[in-house]
């Protein structure tokens, strides 16, 4: 019976070492991220909002703005609220907004404002006509218009 016992503790050992040699932490990755660099007319500018969807003004306290940094931020106001996030701009003018976060100060015309982060949230597509800067859905939507400030 001893014998049979100590069979079957070392049996338990055993599983115990080789559960645990699985069960380590795995290392995290040492490589740095890959350095974003943009370019292109729509990025170390300035856009003033000048509409909502095809024509809709809108009344805020400040004006509506973002910028797109070369290293891949955007930054920006939503006319009531600053806000900050990641972009991506891909082939075919393609424009894909990314974790945005904004500060959350209560402002006389909230759903405007929030218009404004809903049309960066759904953007898809972009096109620049001379000092206007024209964003669309996923369904070739117009979703509203910028302008290049001075």
């Amino acid at each position: 019976m001893t014998v049979k016992f100590g069979a079957m503790l070392a049996g338990v050992a055993t599983a115990l070492f080789i559960s645990a040699c699985s069960s380590a932490p795995e290392q995290e990755s040492t490589a740095a991220p890959e350095s974003v660099s943009l370019s292109g007319p729509i990025v170390d500018q300035r856009w003033n909002l000048l509409l909502v969807g095809t024509d809709e003004r809108v009344s805020l306290p400040d004006t509506p703005f973002f910028q797109i940094g070369r290293d891949g931020s955007v930054s920006g106001s939503d006319g009531c609220n600053r806000f900050t996030g990641n972009v991506n701009l891909g082939e075919n003018q393609r424009i894909e907004f990314s974790q945005l976060a904004s500060t959350r100060m209560a402002c006389p015309n909230m759903e405007d404002a929030k218009r404004v982060t809903d049309m960066l949230d759904t953007a898809y597509r972009f096109l620049i006509d001379h000092d206007r800067l024209v964003f669309f859905g996923p369904d070739s939507r117009v979703l509203g218009g910028w302008r290049e400030a001075n």
